[in-house]
């Protein structure tokens, strides 16, 4: 019998080799929280996605997947088609993750006025020194 790797796991993001680093750089790279956004929205297909997170590259977007298909968090359905028909969706914890993320992207998108203004004080201390 195999042993069970959760068993007495103990994680700290803090610590360098803790594995769960790991997830948490994949979640919280650009292309990972926007494409667990997007997929908060439904299933979608590869290009479909590609085109929601607008800007990724289709190799950026395939690594990015896969990670998270890795981790756990999203969920490849492929169908033997032809052409081949695959899709992506949120696992239950994919579904929680991303809703944190979203609850970040909707504090940053509905605040963003303080962010500008935060960012014109900054440029104006800056340049009068």
């Amino acid at each position: 019998m195999s042993a069970d790797p959760t068993r007495e796991l103990i994680t700290d993001v803090f610590d360098r080799n803790c594995p769960s680093r790991r997830t948490m750089e994949t979640v919280t790279g650009k292309w990972g929280s926007l494409a667990l956004v997007a997929l908060r929205e439904g299933t979608f297909r590869f290009n479909a996605l590609r085109r929601r997170v607008d800007g990724v590259s289709e190799k950026m977007l395939s690594q990015t997947l896969h990670a998270l298909e890795r981790d756990g968090l999203v969920l490849r359905e492929a169908q033997s088609t032809i052409p081949p028909h695959v899709e992506y969706s949120l696992t239950p914890l994919g579904a929680r993750v991303a809703d944190q993320l979203f609850g970040l992207v909707d504090i940053l998108e509905g605040n963003f006025g303080e962010v500008l203004e935060a960012r014109v004080r900054y440029d104006e201390a800056r340049s009068e020194g």
